[in-house]
C-alpha cells in the first residue's frame, strides 16, 4: 500500500467513495447531512483544487494501482478574536471496506498531522459523527482528543 499526494486525475476514482461517505453520513443523521441528489459531483471541482493547494492536504491510499481509501483537509481561518489565526480542518476520510482495520485510515491522518506540521500549522480539528465511535477512537489514537461537542434542534 502506497499513501501519496492526490493528483487532479486522481479525482473521478475517489468521487465513488465520496459517494458512499456522503450516503453513510446522511443515514447516521440526516438532519445534518441532508445532501443534494449527486453530491460528489460538488466535490469534482473542489477536489482537483485542492490537489494542487500547496497549504491542502488530500492524500489517496493506493494498492497495485487501485485507490482504496482518502482523506482530505484545508487550512481555515479563525474568526479574529482568538490568538489562533488559523488552524487545518479534516473534511472527509474514507477507507474502503474491504481495506479496514489495516492501518490504512491511521496512516492517512497521521500523513496528514505531519504536513501539516511542516505547514506551520499549529491545531488540527475534526468532527465525528455521534455514533462513530469507531472514528473516535481512531483520531484519539492520533493525538486527537474532544474539544467541544456540536448539538442540533430541528426546527419546524
Amino acid at each position: 500500500m502506497l499513501i501519496r499526494p492526490a493528483t487532479p486525475d486522481d479525482v473521478l476514482a475517489v468521487l465513488p467513495m465520496v459517494a458512499k461517505i456522503c450516503a453513510l453520513h446522511e443515514t447516521w443523521d440526516n438532519a445534518k447531512y441532508g445532501f443534494l441528489p449527486n453530491p460528489e459531483q460538488g466535490y469534482e471541482r473542489w477536489l482537483k483544487r485542492l490537489a494542487t493547494q500547496e497549504r491542502s492536504v488530500f492524500l489517496v491510499a493506493e494498492d497495485e494501482g487501485r485507490l482504496l481509501g482518502f482523506v482530505v483537509a484545508t487550512v481555515e481561518k479563525e474568526i479574529p478574536v482568538y490568538r489562533l489565526e488559523e488552524y487545518a480542518f479534516v473534511h472527509d476520510l474514507w477507507v474502503e471496506a474491504e481495506y479496514r482495520k489495516q492501518g490504512v485510515a491511521r496512516e492517512l491522518i497521521m500523513q496528514t498531522v505531519e504536513r501539516f506540521q511542516n505547514l506551520g500549522v499549529k491545531q488540527i480539528r475534526l468532527d465525528t459523527v455521534a455514533i462513530n465511535e469507531a472514528a473516535r477512537r481512531l483520531f484519539a489514537s492520533c493525538g486527537f482528543r474532544i474539544s467541544t461537542i456540536e448539538m442540533l434542534k430541528e426546527l419546524e
